[in-house]
């Protein structure tokens, strides 16, 4: 694999562009899986935006945006040393302060969207996978581009299972063939190595998987 190219995928497929991936398929391939969704897209709008259009911004703001923006400053102010945050040391931080914005986001969406109560679910989730990759750093170095692409493929996979839904089919094969993909990036890269790369793999697809499956 080109160099260049792993470099490229990892930062599109970034784990914390994941929530955002996760939804924009979920609304739009399979909004039947998000109770009331139609309902209320049909009804309420953001502005000049549709109501799913306005949930995804918010949740790209919230989810991506902000991090990003706390990681930088984190690195402006010498807390972490470099952005890529390639050593233990340097994920810490970090982690724990996406930690805490992630909960926040699995919160507000508890309780100020209570009408779309699979989107709170599978975004606390997420900040419990975060929470656990940020507890497993503090020792050891997890993929979290790895628990990132397996639990949006768990998230999509318990969602057609739960509900049935054919037109995730297609989703969920071409999410499997990129995370392969990445997966192999990051490796080409030395990024992680292949045990790390599976402890997060097992760790994303195990949380994200039960929670739809026994919860939604």
């Amino acid at each position: 694999m080109n160099t260049r190219f792993a470099q490229f995928l990892s930062a599109l497929l970034h784990p914390l562009l994941m929530p955002t991936i996760i939804f924009s398929i979920l609304f739009y391939v399979a909004p039947e899986s998000i109770q009331n969704l139609e309902l209320f897209n049909g009804t309420s709008r953001v502005g000049m935006m549709s109501l799913k259009v306005g949930i995804l911004l918010l949740m790209f703001l919230q989810t991506f945006v902000l991090p990003v923006f706390c990681i930088y400053a984190l690195h402006r102010f010498k807390i972490i040393k470099d952005l890529k945050m390639e050593t233990l040391a340097d994920r810490r931080v970090p982690y724990l302060v996406t930690v805490a914005i992630y909960t926040f986001v699995a919160a507000f969406f508890t309780l100020k969207l209570r009408q779309f109560p699979e989107i709170s679910l599978i975004l606390t989730s997420i900040a419990f996978s975060i929470s656990a990759v940020a507890f497993i750093s503090l020792y050891w170095k997890i993929s979290a581009h790895a628990v990132g692409i397996s639990g949006t493929v768990g998230a999509l996979t318990g969602i057609a299972i739960k509900f049935g839904s054919m037109t995730l089919f297609y989703p969920i094969l071409a999410t499997i063939l990129v995370a392969g993909f990445l997966m192999a990036a990051r490796l080409h890269l030395n990024a992680h190595t292949p045990a790390q790369i599976l402890a997060g793999t097992v760790l994303g697809l195990t949380v994200s998987l039960s929670v739809v499956i026994f919860f939604i």
